[in-house]
């Protein structure tokens, strides 16, 4: 289920670059949204750009290189402008073209790879920027609503048959593997998908963080469709 942005207490709303930056996150709000509804042919962007890898990173040259119609302009102006406004911010931006991202196969037991729920973790003050321009988005899920998986039982066993050091490495060894950031979502939990067009601020677990970070996963693309995104 995706609950509307406007009726979670999760999300906040904002109507400006500047309220989205300014706004602090606080009590379970760890999710901000300046809703857009964006003009321009965001797919003729897509349509035009060369994807090199399953996920490629476009330079803002290959952009403005692209030979657009009217439409097409108006979304990349758009575009050029997001990406001024969190450059200009001290952000460092990037726009991606992905088919998919990598999966993690490794273990049958527990994912660890951008599908899973997950939050993001920076040893400084900062947050996640994230916005869809085209193609399936981003999900987020309110931190009631899921377990960490290393606290399932049956998960945390393996974990612990795989772990080779002593009883009192094994934490170390969690958060080392990025483990400890993976969540699975509880039966009839209630997710929220981004949508497009949506510039969005989410919560990261850092030292100074006042609120739980914001839990996130990749969607599943849709079938014969790239994602085009900023992120950073």
């Amino acid at each position: 289920m995706s609950p509307t942005f406007f009726d979670n207490p999760q999300i906040e709303m904002v109507s400006s670059f500047t309220e989205l930056v300014t706004t602090d996150f606080f009590g379970e709000m760890n999710a901000l949204c300046w809703f857009r509804n964006l003009e321009g042919d965001f797919e003729a962007i897509v349509m035009n750009l060369q994807l090199k890898e399953n996920v490629t990173v476009v330079s803002l040259k290959d952009l403005i290189a692209l030979d657009l119609s009217e439409r097409g302009e108006v979304a990349r102006n758009i575009i050029l402008n997001d990406f001024k406004l969190l450059s200009d911010l001290g952000a460092s931006p990037t726009l991606n073209l992905l088919k998919c991202y990598e999966r993690d196969e490794e273990l049958d037991f527990i994912s660890t790879d951008v599908y899973s729920f997950h939050v993001d973790r920076s040893p400084i003050a900062t947050d996640t920027f994230l916005c869809t321009y085209y193609g399936a988005a981003s999900d987020i899920i309110p931190n009631n609503q899921v377990t960490q998986k290393i606290l399932i039982p049956e998960i945390r066993k393996k974990l612990k048959d795989l772990h080779e050091g002593s009883a009192e490495d094994f934490e170390n060894f969690l958060k080392d593997n990025y483990f400890d950031l993976h969540y699975q979502a509880n039966p009839q939990a209630n997710f929220t998908n981004l949508g497009l067009g949506h510039l969005w601020r989410l919560a990261v677990d850092h030292p100074k963080q006042k609120v739980l970070p914001c839990i996130h996963r990749a969607p599943k693309e849709n079938e014969g469709e790239y994602r085009f995104l900023l992120i950073c």
